[in-house]
Order: C-alpha cells, then structure tokens, then sequence
C-alpha cells in the first residue's frame, strides 16, 4: 500500500488501509471537514424528518386526495425503495466516488419532493414518495460512508455520535413541524420545505467536497443488484403484510416469502462470480462484520420499532394525552443523545468500541424487562427514569455497527459495508414493528383479558411487546459478547487540523 498519487487522497480514511503519505481527511482542514459534515447532518435531518412529518400530515392527505384504503402506502412506499437502493448506492459510492453519488441522492430527493407536493391523486403520491424514497436512501449510507473519507476511525466515532443528535431532533420535532406547517399552509407544504433545504446541502457539498474517483475500472453488477433488490422489496413488504394485505399470513404475504428465498439464492450464487459484487461475500470472511449485521438488524428492532410503541404505551396504559407523553420523550431522545455523545467521546480516544455496545445492550435489555412489568399503576416518574436509561442505552451502542463493518472492511468496499450495515439497521425496524404489531392485535383480542379495564388491557399486551423486544436485545448481546476485542486504529497523521 506504499503507492500514491496527487489524486489518491481521497481514498478512504481507514488508518489500517491508507497509504502512509497521504493525510487523512482528504487532505482537508479541520474547519472544512467540519463545514462538509454540517452540511451532510442538514441532509440527514432532512431525509429523516421526512417521514415523521408525513405521519402527522397523512389525515389531511387523505381528507383533500381520498384513497383511505391506500394511505398505508403513503409510508410503505418510501421506505420500501429507500431500503432497496441503500447497498446499491454504498457500491456506487465505491465504484465512482462519492461526491456525485451523494448528490444524485439529494437530487433524486428534491424531485421526490417536488413530486410529492403536487400530486393531484393518491397513486400519484404514492409513487413520488418512492421516488422520494429512492433519494432518502442514497442520502443515509453516502453520508456515513463519506465520514470514513472524512475522519479516520477514533475521530469518526465522535463526529458520528452527533448524528444522534440530528436523529433525536427529526424524531422529537417532526410531529411538531408537520402539524405546524400542515396547519397553516396545507399539508403540500411539509414537501415543498425540502427543497430549499436540500438545495443548501446540495450547493455545500458541490462547493466544499472534493471529487476523488477510485482508481478502479467500475463495473456495475446489475444482475446483483436486481436480484438482492428484490429480495429486499419482499422482506419489507412482508413486514408490513397486515397492512396491506389485511393479514400478516396470507396468500400474498406466502408469495413474498417464496419471491425473498429465491432471489436471495440466486442472489448469492451471482455474487460468487461478479467483478465487482454489490455486497462482497469476502466481506463475511473476517467474523466483525455478519455480527455487526446482526447487531445493526437487532439495534434497528429495539431503537427505531419501538418508537411508536412506547407512545402508544404511554397513552393507554397512563392515560397521558398525546401531548403530556410526547414530553416523556424527551427522557428517550435525551438518552440516546447522552449515550452516544459520551461513547463517542470515550471511542475517540480509546479506539474501544466494543465495551460500549456491551454496556449498551445490556441496559437495553434490562430496562425492556422492566417496561414489561409496567402498568397503569407504575408512578410516571418511575417510566420516565426507566425510558431514560434504555435511551442512554441506545446510544451508547448505535454507532458500533457502523464502526465495526467499516474497519472490518477493505479500502474499496467500505461504501458497501456500510450500505449493508444501514439496511440491516432498517429490515430490523420493519420487522419489529411488523411482530410488535401483531403481538398487540393478538393479545388485545385474547379471550383471557376481555374482562379487563383498557388500560390493563393494553399493559398486558405490552408485557408481550416489551419481552419480545428484551429478547431481541439478548441476540444482539450474545453477538457483542462473541464479537472478538477490537480498537479502532489511532490516527497516524494530525495533518489539516
């Protein structure tokens, strides 16, 4: 790894990887690496946002376009082709370089947005919301592969853990500004705000990142990419089967699963013999990277699939409004927020990041087997000291997939490890909350709490929920546990600062 040139700066900041005179950070100074992550936090906010603030706009939607029967799409769709293009777009980012990926991604989202905003029909919006969706996921995995360009590991793992921030923001701010927005200037307008918004992020990055092509011959693995496309699109259709078929086991729901298991078998047999395979199975040789898969499948199920849960529990279990529970949030974001900053901040200087998604895990875990024993009875203070530790929790161990796979990863397929990180991260959620969903339909018709008050109903449908939650922790657990110690590279130059 001794060869370089002028133009080879911009390979990947892996410190394990890089070639010794070549700075890292692109090259860049501190203040202009710290400008370009502003700019890809604004376009994480924005592409994350999105779907909270849709979720608050949906009645009006339906109420001016109709097609009641067809809102669950409205969701479905976006998030059906975000996680179908995220290992797509880790590859191209490999491939070609990531500036101009990046910024297709953010392009491809204004004119989803733009789409989106004026849709005359339903079908209509359904369909710009894909094209949304196609953007959204090219944003999310470029963003994170960008930051391995940016910042070698331990330095990462502090500018990473602010990420965390911009995801508590859009989580605690996206019912707010939808409702706001919605209310004042119609619901059209919570998807025209994208676009000067993205058109910021979009200028920034052209002005301030620089384009660095990887010196490899690009060769897109199109048989590949169709075929792990359409396993994903039935997995996450499959989640949301009781949706949109009306069942979760149905006749449609039977086909998705046959359409997944053969597209994951041809996919597999085509990777063994492309050039240059969207996810490498290489990457599975070295043992970090399948258990971050699973960490990242396993984190995505209690973190992101239980957002919805815990305000729903709040509200029937407590008999807090909607708003007085939207409060106890603030004990959950403020968590992940304290967690991840302080793992971060310890990663950074330590390089251990294995410890913390231990310690994480295992509060997680923890404090699930204590929401399941809540009910109406439990003092509010005691559920929010209890959301507020699974939140710190969460953070301490959100960033460790990510940081894991790339370090696992060679130099030229980071962009597709972390591809395969961040979609594993969201089949988690769909799948969790698919489960979490049928757990709450099937206890709450159970014949054995008929006779019970509403409120101690829906806490012993919890009870399910929340177990079925600790349990997926314990996989994730038992992942970090066998998880060999690892430390991130330290940096080898302090150049740029």
């Amino acid at each position: 790894m001794s060869r370089s040139s002028g133009n080879r700066i911009g390979a990947p900041s892996m410190a394990i990887s890089m070639p010794a005179e070549a700075p890292h950070g692109l090259g860049l100074s501190r203040g202009r690496r710290q400008v370009i992550f502003a700019f890809l936090m604004l376009s994480m906010f924005m592409a994350t946002l999105d779907n909270q603030v849709v979720a608050t706009a949906l009645p009006s939607i339906v109420g001016d376009l109709g097609g009641m029967e067809q809102f669950g799409w409205v969701a479905a769709s976006y998030l059906l082709a975000q996680s179908t293009v995220m290992p797509i777009y880790g590859k191209l980012g490999d491939l070609f370089g990531r500036k101009y990926v990046m910024m297709a991604a953010v392009a491809i989202f204004i004119a989803g947005s733009l789409a989106c905003a004026l849709a005359p029909t339903m079908p209509l919006l359904i369909a710009a919301r894909a094209l949304q969706g196609l953007g959204g996921g090219g944003i999310m995995v470029s963003i994170f592969a960008i930051n391995s360009d940016l910042f070698e590991p331990r330095e990462r793992a502090r500018y990473q853990s602010f990420s965390s921030l911009v995801l508590v923001a859009s989580g605690s701010l996206g019912p707010t500004i939808g409702g706001v927005l919605t209310s004042t200037f119609g619901w059209r307008s919570i998807f025209l705000i994208n676009v000067p918004v993205a058109a910021a992020a979009l200028l920034g990055l052209h002005l301030l990142l620089p384009y660095l092509r990887p010196a490899r011959q690009p060769r897109i693995d199109w048989a590949g990419a169709l075929t792990l496309a359409a396993a994903i699109a039935a997995i996450v259709l499959l989640a949301d089967g009781a949706q949109l078929f009306g069942a979760l086991i149905s006749w449609p729901s039977l086909g998705l699963v046959a359409i997944a298991v053969l597209a994951l078998i041809a996919w597999v047999r085509i990777e063994r013999r492309a050039p240059e395979p969207i996810i490498p199975l290489t990457l599975f040789r070295d043992p970090v990277f399948p258990l971050m898969l699973l960490v990242a499948l396993t984190s995505g199920g209690i973190a992101i699939g239980m957002v919805n849960f815990h305000a729903l529990f709040l509200q029937t279990t407590t008999g807090l409004s909607p708003a007085h529970a939207g409060l106890f949030f603030i004990a959950i974001t403020g968590g992940i927020a304290t967690g991840s900053i302080t793992a971060g901040r310890y990663i950074s200087r330590s390089g251990d990041y294995r410890s913390f998604l231990l310690a994480g895990l295992t509060l997680c875990t923890v404090m699930l087997v204590l929401l399941s024993r809540m009910g109406p009875e439990t003092p509010r203070a005691v559920i929010a000291a209890v959301l507020l530790l699974q939140g710190i929790g969460i953070g301490m161990g959100q960033q460790a997939p990510i940081l894991g796979a790339q370090a696992s990863a060679p130099r030229g397929d980071v962009g597709a490890a972390t591809g395969a990180v961040t979609l594993m991260r969201m089949a988690g959620a769909a799948l969790a909350i698919s489960a979490y969903g049928a757990i709450l339909s099937g206890r709450l018709a159970a014949p054995a709490l008929q006779g019970l008050d509403t409120p101690h109903r829906y806490a012993a449908a919890f009870t399910a929920i929340y177990l079925t939650a600790a349990c997926i922790a314990v996989v994730g657990l038992v992942a970090a546990i066998v998880l060999r110690p690892t430390r991130l590279a330290a940096a080898k130059s302090t150049s740029g600062g």
